[in-house]
């Protein structure tokens, strides 16, 4: 019962994102079918894993459309949640964020932003090409005083698929920095991000600058920088030179007496010995200096990291870009856990795409056709923001309640490390074998536990059996 009660005290906390209190109860009921439903079947999960009346249904579906839940709102007060309530991971005066893409297949030949997209990473469970949404993804580090690390999601929206007007010059890149300055926004501290090489672009680098932030990435294995053009001794007229010796990065690899070893940093290795070697050089697209780490690892080949800090410490860089993964970790509890990406909501009047299609045009159409994708979108949007706080509540009380979780977790695992954090799914199952004991005694607000009781396992016996076995 401690476990909901921590859960209802954090979620409390979103209730000014919701212009009446029903909809913030339509909220929490929908927030509890993410964190307890054992099936990714979109809203009718929701109903199934809470016994509800199959005429609530409507009401649901309803929520994530209406504009009583205000989405930006939501968001910034989710992330304020987050800056407080978890441990960060800092490096000095920067809070540590991963930046991230994620494809979502889709079918639906009638749900907007839906295109053929190519996977990078293509494997026999992955094919090189689907149809889906592309999703641009930012996450908080969160890191425990016994070095426990996680990627906590903080929002995650649609970067391609819908061309709103053939003026917007804008691209997948710079909505990324537009939601991560909005998330900046209502932090009001500065940050580290730390994202894969296709984020290691002026685009990306230069609006953080500008905004006091930093990035730290992997740069191409053809990467080029420059040194300083030295000064002439005889000034001659016009603007003097910026740009020095033409150095192409792979090759100071050839160099090994200028590499310095140390004990690698990484949370992972034991007993490793890595080489690295630092340089400060131009970089074209941002016009000035960053700083270049080369590393060579005996088991993982070399890489070249970069940093637009230049007081950042080599060793820094290596173990942030080391983190990166860790939103890969929570990408895969979102997908298959709690399903933050399992929606289906279809737009009816929607021309059907065709199989080919790519982006979507919405200038050549009516603006009643734009307000209804505008809706849809929306829909979509909320509905993952819901599933990042949904994951982001887990992982919560995977960390402040430990022990409490794994002696109602009731389950098997082959490996359990109680001594850790548990993960996402183990608080899941904690959490749906407890709830109706909490129900019995209700939330601390009684209308909402009377919102509840009267709509939670109402004639489905079978399933609060089932949840208190």
């Amino acid at each position: 019962m401690m476990l909901w009660r921590m859960w209802f005290d954090a979620v409390a906390q979103l209730r000014p994102a919701c212009r009446r209190q029903r909809t913030f109860y339509w909220m929490v009921l929908c927030l509890i079918g993410l964190c307890i439903r054992t099936e990714l079947a979109g809203v009718t999960s929701f109903v199934r894993v809470l016994g509800l009346e199959p005429a609530l249904y409507p009401r649901l579906l309803h929520l994530f459309h209406s504009p009583a839940v205000q989405l930006d709102t939501l968001t910034a007060i989710w992330t304020r949640w987050c800056a407080d309530s978890f441990p960060a991971c800092a490096v000095g005066a920067y809070r540590v964020w991963i930046a991230d893409g994620l494809k979502a297949p889709k079918e639906g030949r009638k749900m907007p932003a839906v295109k053929k997209l190519h996977q990078e990473s293509a494997n026999n469970s992955k094919p090189e090409f689907i149809f889906g949404h592309s999703f641009q993804c930012i996450s908080q580090l969160t890191q425990t005083a016994q070095g426990f690390v996680a990627a906590v999601p903080l929002a995650a929206r649609i970067g391609e698929g819908v061309v709103w007007s053939n003026r917007d010059p804008r691209t997948q890149l710079d909505r990324v920095v537009a939601l991560f300055l909005s998330l900046t926004a209502s932090l009001g501290s500065p940050v580290v991000l730390v994202a894969d090489a296709y984020y290691a672009t002026g685009k990306i680098i230069l609006p953080l600058l500008a905004a006091g932030h930093h990035l730290v990435t992997r740069a191409r294995k053809n990467a080029v920088a420059y040194e300083l053009a030295p000064k002439p001794k005889h000034p001659r007229r016009g603007r003097p030179r910026l740009y020095g010796t033409r150095i192409r990065l792979r090759d100071l690899f050839a160099a090994p007496a200028t590499f310095t070893a140390a004990p690698s940093p990484l949370y992972d290795d034991k007993n490793v010995t890595i080489a690295f070697r630092c340089i400060d050089l131009l970089w074209r697209p941002v016009g000035q200096r960053v700083r270049f780490v080369l590393v060579c690892h005996p088991h993982r080949g070399s890489m070249i990291l970069m940093a637009s800090d230049l007081t950042m410490d080599p060793l820094d860089i290596i173990i942030l870009y080391g983190y990166r993964f860790k939103i890969e970790v929570g990408f895969r509890h979102a997908l298959h856990v709690v399903g933050a990406y399992a929606y289906h909501f279809w737009m009816m009047a929607m021309t059907p795409i065709r199989r080919v299609s790519g982006n979507q045009y919405m200038h050549h159409q009516s603006d009643r056709y734009r307000q209804l994708v505008r809706r849809k979108l929306a829909a979509y949007h909320t509905y993952v923001q819901l599933g990042c706080i949904a994951q982001g509540l887990l992982q919560y009380l995977a960390i402040t309640a430990r022990s409490t979780v794994w002696s109602l977790f009731r389950s098997w695992l082959r490996t359990m490390r109680t001594e850790l954090p548990p993960s996402e799914l183990v608080v899941a199952h904690a959490l749906r074998s407890s709830l109706p004991v909490f129900l019995a005694v209700g939330p601390a607000d009684p209308i909402l536990a009377k919102f509840l009781r009267r709509r939670l396992f109402k004639s489905h016996d079978h399933v609060q059996q089932r949840l208190a076995a």
